[in-house]
């Protein structure tokens, strides 16, 4: 009988000129937790996953002159954002981030789509935003508060 895979679908990969300071940036910041660290024979790391609830991400360094690169190596763009949805108390997941030291570009805010919301830009500039779940709106409640249309599919 073969082993059942248990990892999640989808793991978003997010490299760091210093992925050892990230890991624990993470883990402090945000409650991410470390799964598995690679490391070479001179003790950098190669590979990472963390989990956080029932996803993970990997975490890794920069590599390839043209293709994977922090923020910090490139001016600060962001070329995609990790979101993580949270299960309680977002004010105080915010609160632990910015005592460690994350740049909270947006405080906690409702939203028309009934999470509370806010972002977070880690030490090397990725992008992070975290949601939790208030209330179930209806697209057409969305679409009355937001005036913007909802195709769904």
């Amino acid at each position: 009988m073969s082993e059942v895979n248990h990892r999640a679908s989808l793991i978003p990969a997010v490299f760091y000129k210093d992925p050892r300071a990230a890991l624990q940036f993470l883990e402090k910041a945000f409650g991410f937790e470390p799964t598995m660290i690679i490391t070479d024979d001179d003790g950098n790391v190669s590979h990472s996953e963390m989990s956080f609830g029932g996803g993970c991400i990997m975490v890794g360094g920069e590599w390839d002159v043209h293709t994977t690169k922090s923020p910090a190596s490139v001016g600060g763009a962001n070329t995609q954002n990790v979101h993580v949805q949270l299960t309680e108390d977002i004010d105080a997941h915010c609160e632990r981030a910015k005592a460690a030291g994350a740049q909270v570009v947006a405080e906690p805010e409702d939203q028309f789509y009934g999470d509370r919301t806010y972002r977070a830009k880690d030490p090397e500039g990725h992008m992070w935003t975290f949601g939790q779940t208030l209330r179930i709106v209806s697209s057409e409640e969305m679409a009355k508060a937001s005036g913007l249309k909802f195709e769904l599919g």
